[in-house]
């Protein structure tokens, strides 16, 4: 098992039911309904959007 995840800090974010529904839309379309799957894969894209917008990458 891959112990470099304990390292991590935890995070606890809020979300509306808007991001909510869109995650099950995400989640039964793209991840055969694995509500936790979805979310690392938004969370993926919208990291990868800050990081190109930090780095100029978007322009």
């Amino acid at each position: 098992m891959d112990e470099a995840f304990l390292d991590l800090e935890s995070v606890a974010v809020e979300l509306d039911e808007e991001l909510l529904d869109a995650i099950d839309d995400k989640a039964f379309a793209d991840h055969r309904d694995n509500r936790d799957a979805a979310i690392r894969d938004l969370l993926d894209e919208w990291l990868k959007q800050r990081t190109a917008e930090a780095t100029g990458e978007n322009d």
